[in-house]
């Protein structure tokens, strides 16, 4: 009978393998989910939020006014996502969309009064929860962190 590792120091390394949790692209990814989640569970507690619209919120209120592809452009996001989060962020009560005068295929997003005030607040929670993640690193972990995301969107960063 055949048995199967149960974890991966019971895996034995060669050539013709890959040990996942050391490749770089995938610790990536994982390191960068893992805060994600972690940063999401405080504004969805506070404001009920899904990540599509955290980062639609965040977005309108860096550019005060914007349209609904270059918040997907900037945010990284899928036009559908952006789509559904420009929604519930409208039924909230947290944006307004006008209708651009010279091509009316574009709407230009803004925040109201309300999303003005929950986005100050999701400011606060995004610094606080920044200051902790780089407390916790410490000065010369944060720097070294910083720099080397610096040095792979420079390296990486489209033209």
């Amino acid at each position: 009978m055949m048995t199967v590792p149960q974890t991966p120091s019971e895996v034995e390394p060669d050539d013709a393998s890959l040990a996942l949790e050391g490749f770089l692209p995938y610790r990536l990814a994982r390191a960068s989910e893992i805060i994600s989640r972690q940063f999401a569970t405080l504004y969805r507690e506070r404001h009920g939020m899904t990540r599509p619209e955290w980062r639609t919120l965040a977005t309108i209120g860096q550019f005060n006014r914007i349209t609904a592809t270059e918040i997907g452009a900037h945010s990284s996001m899928h036009k559908t996502k952006v789509s559904r989060a420009i929604r519930a962020l409208e039924e909230r009560k947290w944006i307004t969309r006008q209708v651009d005068e010279t091509d009316r295929r574009i709407e230009h997003i803004e925040l109201t009064r309300d999303g003005s005030a929950n986005y100050r607040d999701l400011v606060t929670l995004a610094r606080s929860y920044e200051a902790k993640l780089m407390e916790m690193l410490g000065q010369t972990g944060a720097e070294q962190l910083m720099a080397g995301i610096s040095a792979i969107e420079k390296r990486f960063a489209a033209p």
